[in-house]
């Protein structure tokens, strides 16, 4: 069931969001902000200025009419690039740096761990691993990946 909301969201002819408040005070160039984009990435959104003034707080996407909600879910998936890795193929070396062949759910990479400290425990099971160009790998439960993938992971935890 969707909550009332008191804006309008749209996209200029830049392709930029545009926040129409329930005053009529319109303001350009809209940012999503994800307060928790991994734990829950439907939750918790803040729409900020450019400024970074934040104009209003979404407490779920679903809350949305469809039109801005299918506008925020655009938004945040040209922004947050994270792909989650389902598998670790091959690891050159167990001493960094050291290159990763894994298979994510947008297709199979290569990527360089520069170190050990590079990957993040989120939670007991989360993990978020940076590449040596910042972009950031997500695996969400490392128990679930196959023996194979969890042995080569080990070495590095």
């Amino acid at each position: 069931m969707n909550k009332t909301i008191d804006f309008k969201l749209t996209r200029n002819t830049f392709g930029r969001l545009v926040f129409t408040g329930a005053d009529g005070e319109v303001h350009d160039g809209v940012v999503p902000v994800h307060a928790f984009p991994i734990a829950a990435p439907a939750e918790g959104i803040s729409l900020v200025t450019i400024d970074g003034h934040e104009l209003a707080w979404i407490d779920c996407l679903t809350d949305l009419p469809d039109e801005s909600r299918v506008l925020l879910e655009e938004e945040l998936a040209s922004r947050e690039f994270m792909p989650e890795i389902r598998s670790i193929r091959r690891v050159s070396s167990f001493a960094t740096p050291s290159t990763w062949q894994v298979e994510t759910d947008r297709g199979p990479t290569t990527f360089i761990l520069k170190g050990e400290d590079d990957i993040r425990r989120l939670a007991a099971s989360t993990l978020l691993i940076a590449d040596s160009n910042g972009i950031h790998f997500l695996i969400r439960d490392f128990q679930t990946l196959d023996q194979s993938s969890r042995k080569l992971l080990d070495r590095f935890l």
